[in-house]
């Protein structure tokens, strides 16, 4: 497996992220027009409803998954970030780090995890510079 950096750290599922998604998307738009080829026929208009229901349902379910899954893997984040930090500090995290700043201070290898911390708290580092900022990365291959 390569070693993860900057570059190449992004999770991407091609079967998840383009397949399904355009398939959700070609499948609702599919079923638009049906609806509208049904709009004066009330036999055909009620089956066509609920299929456009149902795919806007499943584009729904599509985006709440990814997101669901990722607000509980921030949490577990979250909570791992501060006991590494209690261990190398003996202290607790400074509460001015917000949830994206310690989502991206995961990469940071011991070494440089507690100044760049105190970095990011002090001169508000966004998400991205602080994984610019990295010079030893640590892989997360558990990540969603």
């Amino acid at each position: 497996m390569e070693a993860q950096n900057y570059s190449n750290h992004r999770r991407y599922v091609f079967l998840f992220h383009v397949v399904l998604f355009a398939l959700i998307v070609l499948t609702l738009i599919g079923s638009c027009v049906n609806l509208g080829k049904s709009w004066g026929n009330p036999q055909r208009f009620y089956s066509a409803a609920l299929i456009v229901v149902v795919n806007v349902c499943l584009l729904m379910l599509f985006f709440f998954c990814r997101t669901f899954a990722l607000k509980a893997q921030d949490r577990a984040i979250r909570a791992e970030e501060s006991l590494r930090h209690y261990v190398l500090s003996g202290r607790l995290p400074d509460p001015r780090i917000s949830i994206r700043q310690i989502v991206a201070l995961r990469f940071a290898s011991d070494e440089e995890f507690l100044a760049l911390a105190q970095r990011a708290a002090v001169e508000n580092l966004s998400e991205d510079d602080i994984k610019k900022a990295i010079e030893h990365w640590r892989a997360d291959t558990y990540r969603v």
